[in-house]
């Protein structure tokens, strides 16, 4: 008996006249018949290899996909740190805007009533003294 062993990458389609029917029998009508068992479990076998070949692809594939992923969460926590350090920053100048705003605006109106309260009796004082 010449037949050949098992390989996994090689199809059961091209494999040596040994598998093909033609080489040894055992003289016995049920050599067929086993023949055929073991054709029924090589096709099982190269189908199992043919979904594992698959599945390493999609594995392959999906570590990829995650690895892609992965990237764009780093790019995103950097953006996010920029983004958060920007709004502090933002926020402070916008408390310093407010502060001067509420510490000028009663300075400016207590200015103003200085003014008023200075210059009108001067102009009041300066028109009475035309008027005599």
């Amino acid at each position: 008996m010449s037949e050949q062993p098992y390989d996994p990458y090689i199809p059961s389609g091209s494999r040596g006249p040994a598998e093909n029917g033609s080489g040894g029998s055992n003289g016995a009508g049920g050599g067929g018949a086993q023949k055929q068992k073991i054709r029924a479990i090589q096709d099982q076998i190269d189908q199992s290899v043919s979904i594992m070949h698959d599945n390493i692809t999609k594995v392959a594939e999906r570590g990829e996909r995650l690895d892609a992923l992965q990237d764009k969460t780093d790019t995103l926590a950097v953006s996010a740190q920029g983004f958060r350090r920007g709004a502090s920053r933002v926020r402070k100048q916008m408390w310093w805007k407010d502060t001067k705003m509420k510490i000028l605006s009663p300075v400016g109106i207590g200015i103003c009533v200085l003014v008023v309260i200075i210059v009108v009796p001067i102009v009041k004082a300066v028109t009475g003294n035309h008027k005599n």
